[in-house]
């Protein structure tokens, strides 16, 4: 007998109507090349469940109001070869028509080219291990156009290995495969565990961003992406690139992490210079009895979906970001 998903924030919002609905949250349970701690298959379905304790309100406004529609995890049997393909092709089919208009603040507007109307759905995949970013990247590259989309990376790692442990699709290896394969330009924010290979491949390839040491040690909260950045950016967000403090509920906890409201602040900060288009929250891997982190991670997608609302009102040409 089938039955509805689970619902992102289902306490305060029944399912949207998915024409209708702008954000459109994604579970992908896939875990395959973890390399230390594992559970982030675990993750989306304890994002969900600790959704259901938020308040509608994110301190701001209501994103809720422009719709939630939580769609069934992805199929993560059969290994790689085959999770991937299906990964993109849901995203895909997300991103596959205009939403029909915008109404946070109780305002509409009418779009006015299919690339930059900022009314398409807003994919919000819940991870899961990090590789499943690049089949993600892949779908919004197949529908907007490589040349046009950013990738904004918060996290720990680099993940620029071109293979690690023998797999070029490890989590360790996401960033790579969508800079070189996908030539999407990266910024990175938080970086705080290195390989010599990655070292190189930053160097010798300009990788913009700010590390997690010059973050804390300078408290920073705000970042400036290079004046050639594209329009549009995919935000993701590794939650061990958090201070472990915070987010001891990931596979590599880092000391050194980025705060709470540090990354609030960083969020806030890219909205006002691109737009948002969509994002991930992976690598939580939930622990028994420990309701806090699963709680936070649920609390920065809602955060972050509010972030995007209101930055689209707020920005409504972004034709010239």
């Amino acid at each position: 007998m089938s039955h509805q998903p689970k619902l992102f924030l289902g306490s305060e919002f029944d399912q949207g109507k998915e024409d209708f609905s702008l954000f459109h949250i994604l579970p992908v349970p896939y875990e395959e090349s973890v390399s230390y701690g594992g559970g982030t298959s675990r993750g989306p379905a304890a994002i969900l469940d600790a959704s259901d304790q938020l308040e509608a309100y994110d301190g701001t406004g209501f994103p809720g109001e422009e719709g939630f529609y939580t769609h069934a995890p992805v199929d993560c049997q059969g290994g790689q070869p085959l999770v991937f393909p299906r990964i993109t092709e849901a995203v895909q089919r997300i991103l596959s028509y205009p939403h029909p208009g915008l109404k946070y603040g109780g305002k509409k507007h009418t779009p006015e080219t299919p690339l930059q109307s900022i009314f398409r759905k807003i994919p919000i995949v819940l991870g899961g291990e990090h590789s499943i970013t690049f089949p993600v990247i892949q779908a919004f590259a197949n529908v907007f156009g490589a040349q046009n989309i950013g990738v904004v990376q918060f996290d720990a790692h680099a993940d620029l290995h071109e293979a690690y442990d023998g797999n070029p699709y490890s989590h360790a290896s996401v960033m790579y495969r969508i800079n070189q394969d996908l030539n999407i330009p990266i910024y990175q924010l938080g970086i705080r565990a290195l390989g010599p290979d990655e070292i190189f491949y930053r160097t010798t390839h300009g990788i913009p961003g700010i590390d997690g040491p010059e973050l804390g040690m300078n408290n920073i909260t705000e970042c400036r992406l290079p004046e050639d950045f594209p329009p549009l950016v995919f935000i993701t967000f590794d939650v061990d690139g958090l201070d472990p403090a915070i987010m001891p509920s990931t596979g590599t906890p880092v000391p050194g992490g980025i705060g709470w409201y540090q990354a609030l602040g960083l969020l806030n900060s890219v909205a006002k210079q691109r737009r948002i288009i969509g994002f991930d929250v992976v690598e939580l891997a939930p622990i028994a009895n420990l309701h806090a982190p699963d709680y936070l991670a649920a609390e920065l997608t809602h955060k972050l979906m509010g972030i995007i609302a209101r930055s689209t009102l707020s920005n409504p040409d972004w034709s010239t970001p």
